[in-house]
């Protein structure tokens, strides 16, 4: 199925248009306060209303934030958006709140966890939240991550589906091969991003109770690990064909072992539909890659390494042949292999190391055959490096901020450093700093109130700001966004917007 893939992107010269599949991410990140602990501040108020917000949402606890960016055709894109909506969400942290830049969380106790127990303000949310806590404890949902969201041009889609009309009946089934093929190669090589970028070597006093033998000791990532965000080991989904994964999925639902779809914690989620039936008829619209740890080396929490090399390897995986013969083995091999990985010392090299450099080798013949600027391919020049020297990996530069096997005084020192490089920043919104400071306050008064906003040129240069909301869109010059309140004009131009909620005190 789907045979001599590299060679067709070839012949219709689709690398380019390959490259710049959209991506968008979803970014995960804890509040805390100055000493380091869980915040038990509320939700930020001027950040509107969690029922609709495009931008920014929360998850399993209410100290926790969750920063989404729309997908985009380039990584600078979606990296100054996500800068944005960053600097949007530090400014508008009330008291002495910061971000904490782990995926596991704080050192806490018993009462920072009845806290987190005891306070919850979603209540449409508040039944699957409640079955998440008696199902698999608050130390599993207190984990943060990157999620990436990924998905093919539908030019390209339609292009490569001209050369295997024999093969498939319609788009949508072709759509799906493409991308389960995507999904399945990304679960055989999840091992490598593992070891590339994972970010979560220790867990800090209060986490585990008691701590598990194999966490004794640093490791490259306990939130890909067994230990971490993961489903029980008797309730994985299979990931050997569409159907069998679709059936699986369903199956589990009906008989309740998940509370619903958003329980099931694989490397990849299938999006785009409304319930797991309608993926045959209406087709995979895009995947949710959910491997990555947040970072500390980035003040936006995202590893640019990785989104910039995903783009490439994707290109890989959608090129490599499935296994002909036992794949439903290969699979739970590469699943095993992942966990392995996830365990070894972040200063070892890893065991698979030959593999990971066979994949090297295949992407630069891959890079070469479809010409691939050398900029775009720089990337893997630098996490080729980092393969055979893994003292270069983020774990194990994390290990070297470790004082009596804690991070917490590394984790406060980065936190301080990046609220005061973003409220002390003399530009309100640096990535638009090439519009008035009256104009950047407005888009942030729009982004806080979950008004989308888009930048763009018109014919003659000039910009274009504009701002969507429940399906209204108004285009405005920067001559039209100099109002002393905001507010109030969003409101005129977005007569349905929502009021902003009551403030909260816990």
């Amino acid at each position: 199925m789907l045979e001599n893939l590299l060679a067709v992107i070839r012949e219709e010269n689709l690398a380019e248009q390959l490259y710049h599949s959209l991506i968008g991410v979803e970014v995960e990140e804890q509040r805390i306060d100055p000493h380091g602990r869980l915040s038990r501040r509320p939700h930020p108020s001027t950040l509107g209303s969690r029922t609709f917000h495009p931008y920014f949402q929360t998850d399993f606890t209410e100290s926790q934030l969750e920063i989404i960016t729309d997908p985009n055709p380039n990584i600078g894109g979606t990296l100054d958006q996500l800068d944005t909506l960053q600097t949007v969400a530090y400014r508008s942290l009330e008291g002495d709140d910061r971000i904490w830049p782990f995926s596991t969380p704080p050192k806490m106790d018993d009462t920072d966890w009845q806290f987190l127990a005891d306070h919850f303000d979603r209540p449409a949310i508040r039944p699957y939240r409640s079955y998440l806590v008696k199902k698999y404890g608050l130390q599993h949902g207190s984990l943060t991550g990157v999620h990436v969201n990924y998905s093919l041009p539908d030019p390209v889609l339609h292009r490569l589906f001209s050369h295997y009309t024999q093969e498939f009946t319609s788009i949508v089934a072709f759509k799906n091969a493409l991308y389960f093929r995507l999904a399945q190669n990304f679960v055989r090589y999840q091992w490598l991003l593992t070891y590339l970028f994972g970010a979560s070597p220790v867990a800090e006093e209060g986490f585990f109770d008691p701590m598990p033998s194999e966490l004794t000791q640093p490791v490259r990532s306990i939130r890909n690990s067994r230990f971490g965000f993961v489903n029980r080991p008797d309730e994985q989904v299979t990931y050997t064909s569409l159907e069998a994964h679709l059936n699986q999925l369903q199956r589990l639902i009906d008989n309740g072992t998940y509370f619903s779809a958003h329980e099931f914690y694989g490397p990849v989620r299938l999006r785009g539909q409304a319930n797991q039936r309608d993926y045959l008829a209406g087709g995979i619209r895009y995947l949710e890659l959910r491997d990555f740890d947040n970072t500390p080396f980035t003040p936006n929490g995202v590893s640019r390494h990785a989104l910039y090399f995903l783009k490439v390897f994707m290109i890989y995986l959608l090129t490599q042949a499935l296994p002909a013969k036992d794949l439903e083995q290969q699979l739970a091999e590469a699943q095993a292999r992942n966990q392995r990985v996830a365990l070894e010392n972040p200063l070892a090299p890893t065991q698979y190391q030959a593999d990971g450099e066979r994949v090297f080798r295949e992407l630069r013949e891959m890079t070469d055959q479809l010409q691939i600027h050398a900029e775009q391919t720089s990337v893997i020049d630098d996490l080729e490096e980092v393969l055979t020297h893994p003292e270069l990996t983020p774990s194990a530069k994390m290990v070297g901020h470790l004082q009596d096997g804690s991070l917490m005084a590394y984790g406060q020192e980065i936190a301080a450093d990046w609220y005061r490089q973003r409220v002390e920043a003399k530009t309100l919104l640096p990535r638009l700093k090439q519009v008035s400071d009256q104009t950047q306050r407005f888009v942030m008064t729009a982004l806080q109130l979950g008004v989308k906003f888009f930048q763009v040129r018109d014919e003659e240069g000039e910009d274009l700001l504009m701002f969507t909301f429940n399906g209204v869109t108004q285009v405005l010059q920067e001559r039209d966004t100099q109002d002393t309140h905001p507010e109030d004009k969003l409101r005129r131009l977005f007569p349905d917007l929502p009021a902003l909620p009551e403030p909260l005190h816990y």
